[in-house]
């Protein structure tokens, strides 16, 4: 776009000045016409470095899962606590030859921990036993 009106140079060292006019193209290339689109916006969204709704949204929602895992593990520690200040007395514990005498707390987390190793050795196991067929090279001499 050139202007045939001739303005009064703007100072450089002025950095709020706008100048009236512009001289020459702005740029050298046709303009693109972008779709309107959630795509496209995202799209130049991302190459002017701002944050799209859509990436806004997943970081609150990661954000709020993570404060919520967060209080759920105080939760946990703290119900702990309380079973272990709660459970202090002395049992008697019969095995298969003989039997002893232990503290509650101590053998409800013993049976919390096997039960938790139980239980990974299995989903192991399942998850090994039940995986998908593996695919055999047709290259095989």
């Amino acid at each position: 776009m050139h202007s045939s009106t001739s303005s009064t140079p703007v100072s450089a060292l002025d950095p709020g000045a706008v100048p009236e006019t512009v001289h020459g193209s702005v740029s050298d290339q046709p303009p693109v016409a972008v779709p309107n689109t959630a795509r496209a916006r995202e799209a130049t969204a991302a190459t002017n470095g701002t944050e799209t709704r859509g990436k806004h949204f997943r970081r609150k929602a990661h954000r709020a899962r993570l404060h919520s895992y967060a209080i759920g593990a105080v939760a946990l520690v703290a119900g702990l606590i309380a079973l272990a200040a709660s459970n202090t007395a002395r049992v008697k514990v019969n095995w298969l030859i003989g039997s002893s005498r232990v503290s509650l707390v101590w053998l409800v987390l013993a049976a919390a921990l096997l039960g938790w190793a139980l239980g990974l050795i299995a989903s192991a196991r399942f998850h090994w036993r039940t995986r998908a067929p593996r695919r055999q090279s047709e290259t095989r001499s």
